[in-house]
């Protein structure tokens, strides 16, 4: 018979074989990519007022971002704050004696400073590129022991030991709902409480659409039944809480009556962020460069305060008109990709300066933007009236706040306003200088031969699809409208489908949007267009021209071009989970669906084929037939690029819905064992770079301080962001996460099984 002790040593080396068996996709690598965003001298050319304009805009940006917390799990902002307090107490380095004092080894104590980071990076503990969970690579005892070895911990041992309590299991936890980002059964979701399914996601979308409200701003949860009617409350983002204001205006809050059940629309979410967001602005509107910039401050102060989408829509309205800024900026709940049903925006906020050089190009590729349209091969009666020639700047990051920095950005996303008032372009260079650098050892799927050329061209190539996508993929193609009075915006008895030559049956009705209407597939289909548009004209030697690409070298831009789009097709099963047969990222599932349409082109345009690499273990291999590509390849495309438009056009949700699951459909039938090909890409796959960003302080003058590109940094950078008002920040971070506490407990999984971690000594 054991003894207690050598039975819990036994229980202790069983949790751990435990812990080692534990799916590599759910940790970050201790050799992950960490690189500094290099801004020092697109910030050095700045005048004072525009260096305080960045500044004040980037607190807002930086306070509003901590929202994003709260918008991803239940359990985020502790462990935000957890981080917060040991890190302000003791720096990485002089961090490390106690974590040797508690027992890791180095490369244990790398593997939390790597994890911390990566929770700063996606403001999160799930990965803002495919929505997977991941927990510190450590047991859990030893974490603990660290945390009760520290500073922070002795000096305030009874905040830390609940602040320690409140999240260590969900920190750790690995159960099957709690693997990703989900709806109802299929994960972890903060827009919505977790008593919430698809079913009560779609009857508020309809309540919101009789009320004309947006979901850009709001969260969702349902209470008790109130007089035997389901209950729910759409909270809305604000500083202003319930009972602050009377007049409710446009925001409607209130109680409402609607299908048999009680919907009650309150203000007051994220009320402490958004009224330091509101603050900011007002401060950065005292160095505003011009008039149109003050109006778009003043508006999308007045958003946060109150809740408005309204606001923000003029404000965003105010931005468009601001041509050509110096510092550019946008902030706002703005991308949904992360609400399971497609319609609540992400709080971010960037700001950036413009690289003129760069800039010129993207200048160029916009007037000629007339030009190119009717290239695309649609019918012009599905293309906008007019097009709007917006801004197209290619900017280095100062801030961007949010969950990850995306290549390029194409906003707002408002419909009415991109349909009839316009949008803007940006590519983030310093982005794309960092985050797209390849070596050739870590370069999985590709022929020795196709490596180099890759290394060479991906960088050019992937500029060229960044601005063809943004600027005419996302900025092109007619939605057809009856508003609220009857009125159509396209000749309803003219206009054919060239799909079935038939007449237009379907259409957006009064307060209808595509984010609505097609709800958790808008995302990816969006993004598929705007790929294929990339890729479709890319083939122009005009717009090769316009990028300095001439003869061979636009061949080999094409090339590349197309072959990054297949190579990327093959990586995006990472993120799609068999389990609940769902995509996690709607960019990798778009390109998922392009390699499925170019495969099914067929006469060897891409082959796919499974093999044994030189260690052993499963490889495969993609190839592209060059040869095919402006002929099989682009034909392929064309027709596939008109069916996805066509249907977005005429709002037919049904078969937009048919053909878009049936490409994205993963399988071990057909041609391809795509579902063994996915375990293959998680054998070999490479985890995403993460970003370290610099701060602003104002002494006198704006400083701007950098850090360097390593975890350590990227941790130093975030305990030095809010160090003016740290304790203020983290205890209003706990606040909010209290008051989500009764809704946040429905998320707990039902029937999977923990994964045992080693007790605490």
């Amino acid at each position: 018979q054991l003894s207690p002790q050598s039975g819990r040593n036994q229980a202790i080396k069983t949790s751990r074989l435990l812990f080692t068996m534990v799916d590599s996709q759910y940790f970050l690598p201790n050799d992950i990519g960490i690189s500094a965003l290099d801004c020092t001298e697109a910030f050095r050319l700045l005048s004072p007022r525009e260096k305080l304009y960045a500044h004040y805009l980037s607190r807002s940006a930086w306070y509003g971002g901590l929202a994003v917390l709260l918008q991803t799990s239940p359990e985020s902002a502790s462990i935000f704050v957890l981080l917060q307090r040991l890190f302000r107490k003791q720096p990485a380095a002089q961090l490390e004696s106690m974590a040797t004092a508690a027992g890791l080894s180095p490369e244990e104590y790398q593997a939390f400073l790597v994890y911390a980071a990566g929770l700063y990076a996606n403001m999160g503990n799930y990965k803002s590129f495919g929505d997977t969970k991941f927990i510190p690579n450590l047991p859990k005892e030893k974490l603990k022991a660290l945390v009760w070895q520290s500073q922070a911990f002795q000096d305030s041992p009874s905040e830390m030991e609940a602040l320690w309590d409140s999240c260590s299991t969900l920190l750790f936890s690995l159960e099957d709902q709690q693997k990703q980002l989900g709806l109802g059964d299929k994960g972890v979701t903060t827009y919505f409480s977790g008593n919430c399914c698809l079913e009560d996601a779609e009857l508020a979308q309809k309540f919101l659409d009789s009320k004309n409200l947006s979901a850009y701003n709001t969260r969702l949860f349902k209470n008790k039944s109130e007089e035997g009617k389901a209950s729910y409350e759409v909270r809305l983002a604000s500083a202003v809480q319930k009972g602050e204001m009377d007049g409710e205006g446009e925001s409607r809050c209130g109680r409402y009556d609607f299908e048999d059940c009680v919907f009650m629309v309150s203000r007051g979410d994220y009320a402490y962020l958004m009224k330091k967001v509101s603050e900011n602005l007002e401060k950065a509107k005292e160095h505003a460069a011009n008039e149109n910039q003050k109006r778009m401050l003043e508006e999308y102060a007045q958003s946060f305060t109150f809740g408005s989408i309204e606001a923000h829509k003029e404000g965003s309205r105010f931005w468009i008109k601001d041509k050509g800024p110096i510092v550019e900026s946008y902030i706002g709940f703005i991308e949904s990709y992360r609400d399971p049903f497609g319609s609540r925006g992400e709080f971010e906020g960037f700001v950036a300066v413009v690289n003129k050089a760069m800039s010129e190009r993207f200048a160029k590729l916009v007037s000629s933007a007339e030009v190119l349209l009717p290239e695309l091969p649609w019918p012009k009666d599905f293309e906008k009236d007019r097009f709007l020639l917006p801004d197209f700047t290619s900017l280095d990051v100062l801030t961007f706040a949010g969950s990850g920095i995306p290549a390029g950005i194409n906003i707002p996303n408002y419909d009415d306003i991109r349909q009839s008032e316009g949008f803007k372009n940006v590519s983030l260079g310093n982005v794309l200088a960092v985050a797209y650098a390849t070596q050739k050892d870590k370069l999985t799927f590709l022929d020795e031969e196709d490596k180099d050329m890759y290394i060479k061209w991906k960088g050019p190539s992937f500029e060229v699809q960044v601005g063809l996508h943004e600027l005419l993929g996302h900025g092109s193609g007619k939605l057809f409208v009856q508003d609220e009075k009857g009125t159509f915006n396209f000749e309803q008895d003219n206009v054919r489908n060239p799909e079935t030559g038939e007449q237009i049956t379907t259409w957006y009705k009064g307060n209808e949007t595509w984010d609505s209407k097609f709800s958790t597939i808008s995302c990816s289909y969006e993004e598929c267009r705007a790929e294929c548009v990339g890729l479709y004209l890319c083939l122009n030697k005009h717009v090769l021209s316009i990028f300095g690409h001439e003869d061979e070298d636009a061949n080999e831009v094409v090339y590349i071009n197309w072959l990054n789009m297949v190579r990327a097709g093959l990586l995006g099963l990472e993120f799609f989970t068999p389990e609940s047969k769902s995509w996690r990222q709607a960019h990798m599932q778009a390109r998922f669906v392009i390699l499925r349409v170019l495969l099914e082109a067929g006469e060897g345009l891409v082959t796919l084929k499974e093999s044994t690499g030189k260690d052993g273990r499963p490889d495969a291999l993609i190839t592209l037939d060059r040869s095919k590509v402006h002929t099989v390849g682009k034909a392929a495309i064309e027709r596939f690029l008109c069916k996805l438009q066509v249907i977005k056009s005429t709002a037919d949700v049904e078969g937009g819905r048919a053909l878009y699951e049936g490409y994205s459909a993963v399988s071990d039938t057909g041609s391809h064992n795509f579902l063994r090909l996915r375990e293959t890409v998680l054998l070999r796959k490479e985890a995403r770079k993460m970003f370290v960003q610099a701060n602003t302080r104002v002494k006198g003058h704006v400083e701007l301080v950098e850090y360097e590109g390593s975890a350590a940094g990227l941790i130093r950078s975030f305990t030095e962001r809010f160090a003016d008002d740290a304790e203020e920040v983290e205890a209003h971070l706990l606040e909010l996460n209290k008051r989500d506490a009764p809704f946040k407990a429905l998320l707990r999984p039902r029937h999977a099984t923990a994964l045992p971690m080693p007790a605490s000594d």
